[in-house]
């Protein structure tokens, strides 16, 4: 028997800038969702830069992250993560929808990013929002045994203000 993913209503979440003080508990989160994670350095490096770096928080947990570099009319998803058990809650797609609105503020026309093609749920929210597919990355990641292609994918943003 195979359990059926169950959506559940959004819990009310807080979207913040992710600041210093966050940076341990982002690479815990990170470490439990992916087994070729960033390492603290990586988001600490990432806030020093400044690219666009966000967490979402329920109550006082950190359930979620995303991390999105802007410039040359452009924006690039680099890393979008939410805790496993608040999946399919819809978070995931409030934060996505919350870094559109910071892409288009900062002026960028095309929103970029790369999804392993075997997380379904991520393409099928991507999709969703209005991405396509504009190619494919071979040997993107990595992977158990080797390494997994990455779909890119583009959403232009011109008709959402940018």
């Amino acid at each position: 028997m195979v359990a059926a993913r169950i959506d559940l209503p959004l819990p009310r979440v807080d979207l913040r800038p992710m600041a210093e003080g966050d940076l341990a508990r982002v690479a815990a989160l990170e470490r439990e969702s992916y087994p070729f994670p960033w390492s603290e350095g990586i988001f600490h490096d990432c806030l020093r830069v400044g690219y666009v770096c966000r967490v979402v928080e329920l109550g006082f947990d950190l359930v979620g992250y995303g991390v999105m570099s802007t410039g040359a009319g452009e924006a690039h998803v680099l890393n979008l993560c939410v805790r496993e058990a608040m999946r399919g809650r819809g978070i995931g797609r409030t934060l996505l929808r919350h870094l559109i609105e910071l892409a288009v503020t900062a002026g960028a026309q095309d929103l970029f990013l790369e999804v392993r093609p075997s997380n379904l749920a991520a393409v099928r929210l991507y999709h969703s929002l209005g991405f396509v597919q504009v190619g494919v990355r071979r040997g993107y990641y990595q992977a158990v045994g080797g390494r997994e292609d990455a779909t890119a994918l583009r959403l232009d943003l011109r008709d959402l203000g940018g």
